[in-house]
């Protein structure tokens, strides 16, 4: 039986044989004209699209590293962003399964040092964005030189005595949220998110080259750094104060490795498929109302298929999962550089590998 990073080998190999022979089908000059932009000696991106378990295209294009002149290859590792949020989700879902948390425990079950307030937000409240809890980034000074840790983020919430609104009561996108918990997920673990991730989830199933980055601690292989353009130019952009911070967003991976992450989805494995299935209902305010948001992943329709989503941005960084799990269908997009949004580039690879329509191409 060929494994999942061999079928990813043998798809780039034939790109590879493809290219060397100078054909190209239909669908790559396509693509290739979609992502123009990338190509050449600029930040770059990496794309994969996957269907029925298998990468049916796989391609990279521009730089890694602009000063080394290091190409963008399948394996090169991208900072996630926002996207590991699916991640930290899933550790406390584990955890949850594993009986060592509930989803209705309280910040002051867990932390009996957290102020008052903490009473009434929950683990689900936090997964669902619903929290309410002040957005860190408004609270660290301009003035900052270092930056700023997980631990940092959760004192900070310690000398809050308030949320922005009664938790459960509306839905606001949270970061802090995120950070928190993996403090959580520390402090009832026993273990550094990093390691429990890297235990729990990334070695178990395959993500052998993905790390949640720890300066001094850990190494990025293959790495991709991060751009800004300004003007014609594009400079250096690859961290910012809150760069380190590692629940929000410090993961970084590939396509390669997240194709593992995609096809783990549809086991039982890491978590049972009823406690998987939390990730992707949608939560419930106090008032009702149901959310687009479950623990870590958007939930939606494009064009009347079911999707699962979420997108990355950060200091030099701009990335995008899309997973269509009825189809058995998935868009991965990873970028070096701050912007544009990728969002609408995997709509296109959508509308083109599943939706087969082109028109928007010509």
């Amino acid at each position: 039986m060929v494994s999942i990073r061999q079928a990813v080998k043998i798809t780039g190999f034939i790109f590879s044989l493809l290219f060397i022979a100078g054909c190209k089908s239909p669908e790559e000059a396509k693509v290739d004209q979609l992502f123009s932009a990338y190509n050449g000696a600029v930040p770059g991106a990496s794309i994969m699209v996957i269907k029925d378990g298998k990468p049916v295209f796989i391609k990279s294009y521009g730089l890694a590293d602009l000063e080394k002149n290091v190409p963008v290859q399948s394996q090169t590792n991208f900072r996630l962003a926002s996207v590991t949020k699916q991640f930290t989700a899933m550790c406390i879902m584990m955890l949850a399964e594993q009986g060592k948390l509930t989803f209705e425990q309280t910040l002051t079950d867990i932390f009996p040092d957290f102020p008052e307030y903490g009473k009434k937000i929950t683990v689900r409240n936090i997964l669902n964005h619903t929290s309410g809890l002040i957005a860190y980034e408004d609270l660290v000074p301009d003035t900052v030189t270092v930056q700023v840790l997980d631990r940092d983020v959760l004192n900070l919430m310690k000398e809050q005595d308030s949320t922005y609104f009664p938790p459960g009561s509306k839905y606001r996108y949270s970061n802090t949220g995120y950070v928190v918990l993996a403090m959580v997920i520390e402090k009832i673990s026993g273990q550094s998110f990093a390691k429990f991730l890297r235990q729990n989830i990334f070695m178990p199933i395959g993500m052998v080259n993905t790390v949640a980055f720890e300066k001094g601690i850990s190494q990025v292989a293959n790495r991709a750094f991060g751009y800004k353009k300004e003007g014609e130019q594009f400079i250096f952009k690859d961290q910012s104060a809150y760069s380190a911070v590692l629940g929000d967003g410090g993961i970084y991976s590939s396509v390669e490795d997240l194709y593992m992450w995609d096809q783990a989805l549809y086991t039982d494995k890491p978590v049972s498929f009823d406690m998987l299935q939390q990730a992707f209902t949608p939560g419930v305010l106090s008032t009702g109302d149901t959310l687009d948001y479950g623990f870590g992943w958007r939930i939606g329709e494009y064009k009347g298929h079911h999707r699962l989503h979420h997108t990355g941005s950060t200091s030099g960084f701009r990335n995008v999962i899309q997973r269509y799990p009825d189809d058995k269908f998935t868009v991965i997009i990873l970028t070096n550089r701050a912007e544009p949004d990728v969002a609408y580039l995997a709509d296109r690879l959508t509308d083109l590998f599943l939706l087969e329509s082109d028109h928007i191409f010509e």
